[in-house]
């Protein structure tokens, strides 16, 4: 009989699978491994039909009983099994003595023979099938009903690079690659203390992407982590193949266009937010930690303000939230003026605006829209196309369109200015999907300025408060500590005080273990000068 006719009741995980509409992955998880080698391989074969990239490699053992490797090609380290694994197991160039008389088991074997570390056994095709996707070897013996899962893995991973998204002209140049093994090591040489935590889980039916949950226990709020676990726990879904995954499924609100979720691909800003009592997720395969519990204020916070003195970086954030606005705000702002209220503005600057748009056949509202949406075009253009080029077709593109535009009379040159300081402005934003939520809410805006006027860009502010007002990111206030109040965390919104000044944590973040200093590490005055003598 065949061993996959051998069927037994579904493990817990295929029974939630189908319960949530998913199709059934297998139906051998539980069908033990017979004695009979050939059966075993019958069985692989049929289960891994169509896979040629699986390879089945028979041989001899030394006791002249038969073998089979057994492993997907590209994904192990064919020399370290030849050398590590088949020369000592099929080696006859020995005299008997060397060689025990009686069989030995496939434990055994692989303890006393076997040089390739790490180990495991299988006893079903589900453990078999589990361990050959996992980048195993598997070592099958006649006569055996249990097989040795050993470690030769193969990976071609990308070096350490630093980030293109979050680049700092004095900081770190250390960046994630998508070995998360690599990843964590980065974040644990920063925190090399055993409060450092990861706890491990798999993600996906079908790809069984390793996720990890880090924290730093006594810092992190227990609440919040068991929250996080619980989000994790109840995915359930084909594959998991980037955080950005992960990302839409554990957000309070899934519907608001402010990311309630960081994103980061720089360990030194994922060690930076354990040590403030939040935590982050590491995937497999993705260079990007989710950092959570977050702000709206630390959506306009850069690596580079912690590296620099505290001055020049008040002085940045000041220019970043004036911007912010810019970028938010300046279109609809022009709009509503030069279409309702031209009393606002000064004399010859209504004539020279009046003169400009004398020639422009389309009301403000819908010249701000056209070119907006031609602006955002070109910029993700520029994105998609290669780099030699992308980035001077975009500029050169905006320079050639604006000029032609304004000289066919299709646009006037105040509205080409707009819409190119509020492009600059937009990237001013430090995050990337924080800029796009402000590039996002800046069109209806322009129609409601352009419909009610002042009244309607006025509404849309209120609309967008109330809404980040009611935002919450796991079950923390998005406005925090401004709404509600904190006096420590207000220090590092919208300005950066200094290091030594900054004692607490943020209440509404780590209310565990609030101090981060002493207050020896405050600055002493200074000692009287010497007098020469």
């Amino acid at each position: 009989m065949s061993i996959l006719r051998r069927r037994s009741p579904r493990p817990r995980y295929v029974k939630e699978a189908v319960r949530h509409g998913l199709r059934e992955e297998y139906v051998y998880d539980q069908a033990p491994l017979s004695r009979r080698l050939s059966d075993n391989i019958d069985a692989l074969k049929q289960i891994f039909a169509r896979s040629a990239d699986v390879v089945f490699y028979p041989f001899t053992l030394f006791d002249n009983r038969d073998g089979c490797l057994i492993y997907i090609e590209g994904l192990v380290d064919s020399k370290h099994i030849a050398s590590d694994l088949l020369r000592p197991l099929t080696r006859a160039r020995v005299t008997k003595l060397q060689y025990p008389t009686r069989k030995l088991s496939v434990r055994q074997l692989v303890h006393a023979y076997v040089t390739i570390p790490e180990g495991e056994s299988a006893s079903t095709l589900g453990q078999v099938v589990k361990y050959i996707m996992e980048q195993y070897v598997i070592l099958v013996v006649e006569g055996e009903d249990e097989a040795a899962a050993l470690s030769a893995v193969s990976r071609r991973d990308r070096s350490i690079q630093e980030p293109d998204t979050e680049s700092v002209i004095r900081g770190p140049r250390e960046g994630f690659n998508e070995n998360i093994g690599t990843s964590i090591s980065l974040v644990r040489r920063r925190l090399p203390t055993p409060d450092f935590k990861t706890e491990n889980m798999q993600i996906g039916l079908y790809t069984k992407t390793d996720v990890v949950l880090c924290y730093v226990q006594g810092l992190a709020d227990p609440e919040v982590l068991q929250e996080a676990r619980e989000r994790l726990g109840r995915i359930q879904m084909d594959g998991v193949i980037d955080s950005g995954y992960l990302e839409e499924m554990i957000e309070d609100n899934p519907y608001s266009p402010f990311p309630q979720i960081q994103n980061t691909e720089r360990p030194d800003v994922v060690a930076a937010s354990l040590l403030e009592g939040k935590f982050a997720i590491l995937m497999d395969g993705s260079p990007f930690a989710l950092v959570a519990p977050v702000n709206l204020w630390s959506a306009l916070q850069a690596a580079e303000d912690y590296y620099e003195r505290y001055m020049i970086v008040t002085l940045l954030r000041f220019l970043r939230y004036m911007f912010l606005n810019f970028a938010l705000f300046l279109p609809s702002l022009y709009v509503a003026i030069t279409t309702f209220h031209q009393e606002m503005l000064p004399t010859k600057l209504l004539f020279s605006v009046a003169a400009a748009r004398e020639a422009t056949p389309l009301p403000a509202v819908m010249e701000a829209l056209i070119m907006e949406l031609s602006f955002e075009a070109l910029r993700e253009a520029g994105v998609r196309l290669p780099k030699a080029v992308g980035s001077a077709i975009s500029i050169v593109g905006a320079l050639v369109i604006g000029q032609a535009a304004v000289a066919a009379g299709m646009a006037s040159a105040p509205m080409v200015i707009i819409v190119a300081l509020t492009g600059i402005s937009s990237f001013v934003i430090p995050r990337y999907n924080f800029a796009i939520s402000i590039r996002m809410l800046r069109f209806p805006l322009i129609v409601l300025a352009g419909s009610l006027g002042l009244f309607g860009l006025v509404m849309g502010l209120i609309a967008i408060a109330i809404h980040l007002c009611s935002l919450r990111s796991f079950g923390r206030p998005y406005l925090s500590p401004v709404s509600p109040l904190d006096g420590a965390g207000i220090m590092d919104t919208f300005i950066r005080a200094p290091r030594w000044a900054m004692e607490k944590r943020p209440v509404e973040i780590s209310k565990a273990n609030r101090r981060r200093q002493t207050d020896s590490t405050r600055p002493r005055r200074r000692l009287p000068r010497l007098r020469q003598t």
